[in-house]
């Protein structure tokens, strides 16, 4: 078994693409011609965006749109930085909203949260030493 992908379903593909390479440095590998689906480059796991029509169509029972959640979803996308807080403010400068500020952890490390446009909840961190 191999982890090979994260798929996040939004209301605008191409702008979720937009934001990631703003905000993280991300660069687009793939949009497809009816903008319902796109891809980063983030290393060896790919994250991918879909359009809630496509998640309307795989899931008939429906699925939680995070961007009309009032609250961010019970999953986050975790990225790892040396710097927490130039990363922290640039995902803001880039449009996101700030859950937490950069924090020392007890074990360590630097953690933030912010939420992006699209409902996404994004995990900063540095590495975890050991």
């Amino acid at each position: 078994m191999k982890f090979a992908y994260t798929i996040v379903y939004v209301p605008d593909v191409a702008a979720s693409l937009q934001f990631f390479e703003n905000a993280f440095g991300f660069n687009r590998r793939f949009l497809h011609e009816s903008g319902t689906y796109g891809e980063l480059d983030t290393g060896g796991t790919t994250l991918s965006f879909a359009a809630h029509e496509l998640g309307e169509m795989n899931f008939p029972g429906g699925h939680v749109a995070a961007h009309s959640s009032k609250q961010p979803l019970g999953m986050e996308l975790g990225f790892v930085t040396d710097d927490v807080p130039a990363a922290h403010a640039k995902a803001l400068s880039a449009g996101a909203s700030e859950l937490t500020a950069p924090s020392s952890k007890p074990w360590g490390q630097v953690v933030s949260y912010v939420r992006c446009p699209d409902g996404t909840l994004v995990e900063l961190c540095t590495p975890i030493q050991g």
